[in-house]
């Protein structure tokens, strides 16, 4: 509220044009960004330099991140058979040779593979048929064999 009734009436010395009051406030904010952040010059390039090499560490690591996340699509493409991508293939190269997925990762793939050859196996198989419905089963099979009798009717004029 007094913000507004000050912006509205103003400042009653500044109207008098006593010495030009906006002199002060051009030197107020000086030209030289050193002196504006409050270093001296060299302290202000040592930061600058600091933060450019802060900044390139940082995209260095966030790119070898990116190329590792694309080794582990690769991974995951190959085991399921999936088409390959470029994207991924480019980020590799990008990065380098030197990457390798995270061991984390490569933990979580080898479980996921591990349950995959436990479904696949025969002992799978069975363990799937005991937690199937058999009544369902029953449905499908007398519903196939129905099907089969009446497409064989249709087909055969003796029966």
């Amino acid at each position: 509220m007094a913000f507004l009734i000050k912006s509205m009436i103003g400042n009653p010395l500044s109207g008098m044009g006593l010495g030009g009051g906006g002199d002060k406030e051009e030197e107020a904010t000086p030209s030289d960004p050193a002196k504006a952040a409050g270093m001296t010059r060299e302290e202000y390039e040592e930061y600058q330099k600091q933060v450019v090499e802060e900044k390139m560490e940082r995209d260095a690591d966030f790119l070898h991140k990116k190329a590792e996340r694309a080794t582990l699509r690769v991974c995951l493409r190959d085991k399921y058979r999936l088409p390959k991508s470029e994207q991924d293939e480019n980020m590799i190269e990008m990065a380098g040779d030197d990457v390798d997925v995270p061991e984390e990762l490569l933990k979580m793939v080898d479980e996921d593979a591990t349950e995959e050859e436990g479904k696949d196996s025969l002992m799978g198989q069975i363990q799937n048929l005991q937690n199937m419905d058999m009544d369902q089963l029953k449905e499908k099979a007398s519903a196939t064999v129905t099907e089969l009798k009446s497409k064989a009717e249709e087909k055969c004029s003796v029966m």
